[in-house]
């Protein structure tokens, strides 16, 4: 069995792959490490034989994962990491290790499912879109704040602004103006995104007209994939990266 992990800044991504090709046994998501291994070690008849990672936090929490998944599993554990080129992909910045691992894998994951010029759009804790040309160069990207980020500095700066994760997802039931506070957050983080996509579909168009996939991926992909209805959902997008980037064998 092969544990897959995503982690990101807020929270770890995880699933266990099964053997010989089996698909996906076992999938969650955690805030913690302590979390992760508690969540492992539930699972009935776990058999780890390896592990491959993708993470965008600090080496020192990187290393800590990972000797705690060595210690309790005594597995290995195999960690992706920044290239100049690969799988036909070329990173577009000027100092490669600077681009996102995260990001990196999704496009190497897109433009393997693509095989075309492509957009990438990833809506996590940030939001975030990468242009990948037809001959795999990447044009580069933008990052903006996503609606985690934007809902906690309106939280944080704004006292009168206080309400629950339930609250939140019932004031997404529509988009019209909001009357209430939480209507009105949750509406206008929503139509934010949804125009930072449309702005990304206009310039992947003025590049290469209308021959390029779009692929969206992240935890809140979900809120703007009414407006890009040619876009290809794929919620695993960085693992098919990470696989690539790590191939176990």
């Amino acid at each position: 069995m092969i544990l897959e992990l995503d982690c990101g800044n807020s929270f770890i991504k995880w699933r266990v792959l099964g053997p010989d090709k089996a698909g996906v046994l076992a999938e969650g998501v955690v805030g913690s490490d302590a979390s992760l291994v508690e969540s492992l070690l539930s699972l009935p008849g776990l058999s780890l034989t390896r592990c491959r990672l993708v993470s965008v936090r600090a080496v020192e929490e990187t290393d800590k994962l990972v000797e705690a998944l060595e210690r309790v599993f005594g597995v290995s554990v195999s960690c992706a990491a920044s290239a100049r080129e690969m799988a036909g992909v070329r990173n577009g910045y000027e100092e490669f290790e600077r681009l996102g691992l995260d990001r990196w894998l999704a496009m190497l994951g897109a433009f393997k499912l693509g095989s075309s010029a492509c957009l990438v759009l990833d809506f996590g804790t940030a939001a975030t879109a990468d242009f990948i040309a037809a001959d795999g160069e990447h044009l580069g990207g933008f990052i903006c704040p996503g609606m985690p980020l934007m809902r906690s500095q309106l939280r944080t700066h704004t006292r009168k602004i206080r309400y629950d994760d339930t609250a939140a997802e019932q004031a997404l039931e529509r988009l019209s103006p909001g009357r209430t506070t939480v209507e009105a957050v949750e509406r206008g983080c929503t139509l934010m995104l949804r125009g930072f996509v449309l702005t990304q579909l206009e310039l992947a168009r003025s590049y290469w007209g209308d021959e390029f996939s779009v692929f969206l991926t992240g935890g809140d992909a979900g809120l703007v994939a009414e407006v890009v209805p040619q876009g290809r959902l794929v919620p695993d997008l960085v693992f098919v990266g990470l696989a690539m980037a790590c191939p176990l064998s």
